[in-house]
């Protein structure tokens, strides 16, 4: 976040930690049931108070990453367990989802709910090598409020600039093309899912793992 001469790309991160509106949380292996339950928890927190940090903020949560589980996991390995750690905090919502939020993960406008707010997701890993934007030495999640991203986005002219200037950082900070998936919240051809957890190359999965969770759920 700091470096000046490789510039981290998601610009409005790079200002929630200037200035001290990103949250973190610490949690367990994220191979262990139990750490669901303490994630979980720290969203919930988070969520009651998100509004009093300022309108950048994210929550960060690093998992236990042991040196065995870097060596062995690779990235589908790393993506597998991040949409059970998605599925399994969203097993623990005690709260309905907003009615305009479908829950068919393939339509344009869902995207993971949790305590009544709209969120979207980013994940890290250490495996990740070419896309090192999504590059981190611990297992790890960033949670954005919706409401931040609304913000940001009404300044129309200031949002395209700094949309722009984020496409020529990650050119220059991924040692591959920026992934096809990456498209804008809303549009028709745009699957928030696919975003959360972007492949070390341009493949994506045909269908969203948790599209899988809320049809057993409901059943």
């Amino acid at each position: 976040m700091k470096d000046k001469e490789r510039k981290f790309p998601c610009i409005p991160a790079t200002i929630g930690y200037s200035t001290n509106q990103l949250r973190y949380g610490f949690v367990g292996d994220p191979r262990r049931s139990a750490t669901i339950d303490e994630v979980a928890l720290l969203l919930c927190d988070y969520t009651k108070s998100s509004k009093e940090y300022g309108d950048f903020t994210s929550l960060i949560i690093f998992y236990e990453t042991p040196n065995e589980l870097k060596k062995t996991y690779n990235v589908e390995m790393f993506e597998q367990l991040f949409w059970e750690q998605l599925s399994g905090i969203s097993n623990k919502d005690d709260m309905d989802w907003p009615e305009q939020i479908p829950h068919d993960p393939h339509n344009p406008i869902w995207e993971f709910c949790y305590n009544g707010d709209q969120y979207f997701m980013y994940c890290a890993t250490p495996a990740h090598v070419n896309r090192r934007s999504r590059h981190f030495d611990y297992f790890m999640l960033a949670i954005t409020p919706r409401w931040v991203l609304q913000e940001f986005n009404k300044n129309v002219a200031l949002t395209k600039n700094i949309k722009s200037q984020v496409r020529k950082r990650l050119e220059k900070y991924d040692s591959i093309d920026i992934h096809p998936d990456l498209n804008s919240y809303g549009q028709e051809d745009n699957y928030e899912w696919r975003q959360y957890f972007l492949r070390d190359d341009d493949s994506t999965l045909t269908k969203c793992p948790f599209h899988t969770f809320i049809k057993n759920s409901v059943e």
